[in-house]
């Protein structure tokens, strides 16, 4: 029974060693300030003497250390890692010390990205690095008629309003998807066209052709190029673009008629 016990509280010590060297940053350059700072925070869900001796520092140095009047550089440090931390909680953790830097300005407690980066670093203060989420802008599966592919990847203009690039791209905020359609002069490389807005009706393709069409005024034969998506191949979208009379219509190969 005694020896059970023995290796039960070796077993623990050694999983707490693990714990704790878990949350030590491997890529710090640790000073004896920071493995004392380190032990502080943490004093409160290890035993001191443990801590001391994964950091390689003595239970004497640390009580000296924690006994020395505190500096206001080192208050002003702690009051300002409470604030890093309140806003990396509040951003459910996605914030870095850029925007952490940003955030903290906005409420006047002013200090330098550049404090904030090492602070955070110092304490592990990490943002989460979401997985970048992929959203659909393109549903070609449908009925509406669509055009042949006039360009075949033949990405070539000589003059502008010649061939019109339309896409649409997605914006994540904090308030949710933002969606940006968006038409380019493959001679200029301009964005002669844009339009955004919180869904992917056909409107918002339809807003960037207007914007277009009346910034640039192109003749008959320009070639308008995009996917097969369902708001490129609607009514009002392929109305606009005939009405206008330029060359052809649109797919991810197309062409406005």
């Amino acid at each position: 029974a005694a020896e059970i016990a023995r290796l039960q509280r070796e077993n623990e010590r050694l999983r707490m060693e693990r714990d704790i060297l878990k949350k030590v940053d491997r890529d710090l350059c640790w000073n004896t300030d920071m493995r004392f700072r380190f032990i502080e925070d943490r004093r409160a869900d290890y035993p001191v003497t443990l801590l001391c001796d994964v950091l390689g520092v003595s239970p004497a140095g640390y009580y000296a250390w924690r006994s020395r009047p505190e500096s206001r550089r080192t208050a002003a440090n702690r009051d300002l890692v409470d604030d890093i931390r309140r806003v990396h909680r509040d951003t459910r953790g996605r914030y870095g010390s850029p925007r952490i830097h940003v955030e903290l300005k906005a409420q006047d407690r002013g200090a330098s990205r550049g404090r904030i980066e090492r602070l955070m670093r110092r304490h592990g203060i990490r943002a989460i690095m979401a997985r970048p989420r992929r959203v659909r802008t393109t549903d070609s599966r449908h009925d509406l008629p669509v055009a042949p592919n006039l360009l075949d990847r033949n990405f070539i203009a000589t003059a502008p309003n010649q061939i019109w690039l339309a896409d649409i791209s997605y914006i994540e905020t904090d308030q949710g998807w933002l969606y940006l359609a968006a038409i380019m002069d493959l001679y200029s490389r301009r964005i002669v066209g844009w339009a955004m807005a919180d869904h992917l009706r056909a409107g918002l393709p339809l807003a960037a052709l207007r914007m277009a069409i009346s910034a640039q005024r192109p003749g008959a034969g320009l070639i308008h190029h995009s996917d097969r998506g369902v708001q490129y191949a609607s009514a009002d979208y392929r109305k606009l673009m005939h009405f206008r009379r330029p060359q052809g219509v649109d797919e991810p190969q197309g062409r406005l008629l």
